[in-house]
């Protein structure tokens, strides 16, 4: 049996914010991919998703379209967007940043910084995992599982 290779609506966000991290780590071939996700909090991007402008404007953008998404043409569910609305509180929740806190005097990150850290790692690892799982190697660009 053929795997669907369409991209779940909840993984949406995370193919954003992977294909992001994966573009610092291709323009500075140096980075790590810790340093590069680090990189990545300091971005306007990451400001819109952390912020819930990223859902609400997609959110907008469906309601326009009658809640069907112009990528896939397909009609997205109640339940999905009542799902995509926990994702895009659960962002807004552990994406919390200040950045003139980050590294305080001791060159650590703080607990705040690190949680939004260690979502991001997930969220990337989540990616790689679906494009692992159907079949779509081409895909995975930072290779978190080597």
């Amino acid at each position: 049996m053929k795997k669907d290779k369409t991209r779940p609506f909840v993984l949406y966000v995370a193919e954003v914010i992977y294909l992001k991290v994966s573009e610092i780590k291709k323009k500075n071939p140096g980075v790590t991919n810790i340093e590069a996700i680090e990189r990545f909090i300091g971005t306007d991007t990451f400001k819109e998703i952390s912020s819930g402008k990223f859902h609400d404007k997609w959110f907008e953008e469906l309601k326009k379209n009658n809640f069907i998404d112009k990528t896939s043409g397909k009609k997205i569910p109640s339940e999905t967007i009542r799902l995509l609305v926990i994702q895009k509180d659960t962002m807004i929740r552990q994406l919390i940043n200040y950045p003139s806190l980050y590294y305080a005097k001791s060159f650590y990150p703080l607990e705040l910084s690190q949680r939004a850290f260690n979502h991001l790692w997930r969220i990337c690892e989540s990616y790689e995992l679906w494009c692992n799982e159907v079949g779509n190697k081409n895909k995975i660009l930072l290779n978190l599982f080597d």
